[in-house]
C-alpha cells in the first residue's frame, strides 16, 4: 500500500505563502488522482482540490485563484501552492491518493 508524507507546513503571515509537499512511497501514485484537504480545529475535513493522473485540476470555491495543485511523477510528488494566504486557511493538511490512503497532515497557521 502506497504511503503518503506531507511536508511544507508552518506559521506564515497573512498574504503570505507557502507550498506543501505530499511525497509517495511508490509509483504507481502517478495512476491516481491525488487531493488535498484540510480540517481546521472542531470542524470536519474539507476537500480544497484534486489533480487527475493527468494533470486536470479542480479547486474548492474557497481557494480558487489562491491555490494551484500540481504534481511531479517522475518524483512521486504532488504539491499544493498556496499564495493569498488569510488567518481562515489555518488547519492541518492532508494529502490523499485515489480516495483511500491519507497522509499524516501538515499543521498551517496563517497569523500575524
Amino acid at each position: 500500500q502506497v504511503q503518503l508524507v506531507e511536508s511544507g507546513g508552518g506559521l506564515e503571515q497573512p498574504g503570505g505563502s507557502l507550498r506543501l509537499s505530499c511525497v509517495a512511497s511508490k509509483s504507481f501514485f502517478s495512476n491516481y488522482i491525488m487531493g488535498w484537504y484540510r480540517q481546521a480545529p472542531g470542524k470536519q475535513r474539507d476537500l480544497v482540490g484534486t489533480i487527475t493522473s493527468g494533470g486536470d485540476t479542480n479547486y474548492a470555491d474557497f481557494v480558487k485563484g489562491r491555490f494551484t495543485i500540481s504534481r511531479d511523477n517522475a518524483k512521486k510528488t504532488v504539491y499544493l501552492q498556496m499564495t493569498s494566504l488569510k488567518p481562515e486557511d489555518t488547519a492541518v493538511y492532508y494529502c490523499n491518493c485515489g480516495g483511500a490512503v491519507w497522509g499524516q497532515g501538515t499543521q498551517v497557521t496563517v497569523s500575524s
